[in-house]
């Protein structure tokens, strides 16, 4: 959610945003008897929510259940005029799950669930490299993860998700 989205939200959006960040399948009830309101207004507020696209419920599943992928970061480094039409066409990659605006040595940081190499300088070589405005990409491929958190760093195939 971004910045201007969370200050659209009263006090108790707040809460309830909170709640279901920890626990989605928590019920309005219990949502309710916690925060001291009505049930019913818990679920005005959670479709209201939802109706202004500020939260969506997805299942989110440990990427290593998914076949064994290896999670691969791509720093790209592009021509600063480029980088917001670059940032949307990465974006549109299927197999791309987040795209992030950086500052710093990478003017992009896409991020990928991939199962091998193969696949991995498909997307790189064939797709991202040859984009204009692209002057160098940088792959890392994570090798073992000492934390993931999925309620914080969600990693989806739902383009609606992604971090961009």
């Amino acid at each position: 959610m971004s910045g201007a989205s969370w200050q659209r939200l009263d006090a108790l959006d707040r809460k309830i945003v909170e709640k279901l960040g920890r626990d989605a399948r928590i019920s309005n009830r219990a949502i309710a008897a916690e925060l001291g309101v009505t049930e019913g207004t818990i679920r005005t507020r959670i479709k209201r929510l939802q109706n202004e696209g500020l939260i969506q419920f997805t299942v989110v599943k440990d990427f290593r259940m998914a076949g064994s992928p290896n999670l691969c970061m791509l720093g790209i480094d592009a021509d600063p005029s480029c980088v917001s039409a670059l940032a949307e066409t990465i974006r549109q990659i299927p197999e791309i799950n987040c795209v992030v605006l950086m500052l710093g040595r990478f003017s992009l940081l896409a991020m990928g669930l991939f199962t091998n190499i193969e696949q991995l300088n498909e997307i790189v070589i064939d797709q991202i490299r040859t984009l204009p405005g692209v002057r160098r990409v940088e792959t890392s491929i994570s090798v073992h993860n000492l934390k993931y958190e999925p309620t914080i760093a969600k990693i989806t195939s739902d383009p609606k998700a992604d971090c961009a």
